[in-house]
């Protein structure tokens, strides 16, 4: 193997155990924290509160493109599922202004709740997330079902959401 290859190999090798770090911060199966959220209108929300339903977090940003490529499938989420208990919550990461969600907000007539991480502890609770969209899927019973940084698969989401509502 010449330098070259070497180098690229080792490189690669960095590059995955570095990445597999990232998502193993909180593993899968593990109880989500219970962490106090501040939403856009005002109230606050305990996630322990939520039991007995899933919650579909999604950790996300108004300059984030990913973040806004999901809007439609959020919303859509949030009209077929919340009257069956499904809570969507959208949790602005601590370096976007208000303003600019609450002007997001009501331009994209977001319907789910959404809710200001302004001093970074949600997004540190749960790993200490940095990229978004950063979606947690959070079963009835607390736990951790799916971790996905990046676009989640709408198709896989809504089954995995269905299983937990039918079992309710």
């Amino acid at each position: 193997m010449n330098k070259k290859n070497l180098k690229r190999s080792l490189l690669f090798i960095i590059l995955a155990v570095s990445g597999s770090f990232l998502l193993m911060n909180i593993p899968l199966g593990n109880y989500a924290p219970d962490i106090h959220l501040e939403t856009l209108d005002g109230k606050s929300i305990s996630l322990n509160s939520l039991r007995g339903k899933p919650t579909l977090l999604t950790f996300w940003a108004t300059d984030c493109p990913g973040c806004i490529k999901e809007i439609p499938h959020l919303k859509k989420l949030h009209h077929d599922f919340s009257d069956d208990g499904l809570t969507v919550i959208a949790v602005a990461m601590s370096f976007d202004k208000a303003s600019n969600v609450t002007a997001m907000t009501q331009e994209k007539q977001l319907p789910y709740v959404i809710a200001l991480d302004s001093q970074g502890s949600a997004a540190k609770a749960f790993g200490d997330v940095r990229l978004t969209p950063t979606n947690f899927l959070i079963a009835p019973d607390g736990r951790i079902a799916l971790h996905k940084i990046g676009e989640f698969d709408v198709s896989n989401m809504r089954a995995r959401i269905q299983s937990y509502l039918g079992d309710s």
